[in-house]
């Protein structure tokens, strides 16, 4: 039984625990938890399929639900991971995009199962948050070209 208040629930296509499995081993502060399988029939699955899954994914308690096919994941919600540094960086990105995901711009990837991940070093959140507008406009703009985020080309940016 989740014990937290509220949770995420995110719709996956009979693929609930194979996700929460894959976020539990690539991302730190990640489990899985109970998986509940449902007690009778139902319109995308049988009685003893995994219906729910529990997980945490970076401490967010989730909830894994195979509802079908019916609904998709969009950009509309997204995991915003804050990184430390490039290896960092280069292992998450690299983790989503190399187990069947695909790479979208300025530090959006999408998992194998739709979901979108901002994968963003903290050294750009603090670049175009910066109260040096020149400053922040180069790194801005520097971001705009990139598909996975470069953290040296950002640090350059910066200091013109």
């Amino acid at each position: 039984m989740m014990t937290s208040k509220n949770a995420i629930c995110l719709w996956y296509d009979g693929t609930a625990l194979e996700a929460a499995t894959f976020y539990a081993e690539t991302f730190p502060d990640s489990t899985v938890g109970a998986v509940h399988r449902a007690p009778g029939d139902y319109p995308s699955g049988k009685q003893g399929d995994v219906l729910t899954v529990e997980f945490t994914v970076m401490g967010i308690p989730c909830l894994g639900l195979n509802g079908g096919p019916a609904f998709k994941h969009s950009e509309a919600f997204s995991f915003q991971v804050a990184t430390d540094d490039q290896a960092e960086t280069d292992r998450l990105w690299n983790a989503i995009v190399d187990n069947g995901g695909q790479e979208s711009e300025c530090g959006w990837c999408k998992d194998k199962w739709g979901l979108s991940w901002q994968i963003t070093p903290r050294v750009l959140t603090a670049a175009y948050t910066s109260p040096d507008q020149a400053a922040a406009k180069r790194a801005f703009e520097a971001m705009m070209g990139m598909r996975k985020i470069d953290i040296a080309t950002i640090e350059a940016a910066l200091k013109g």
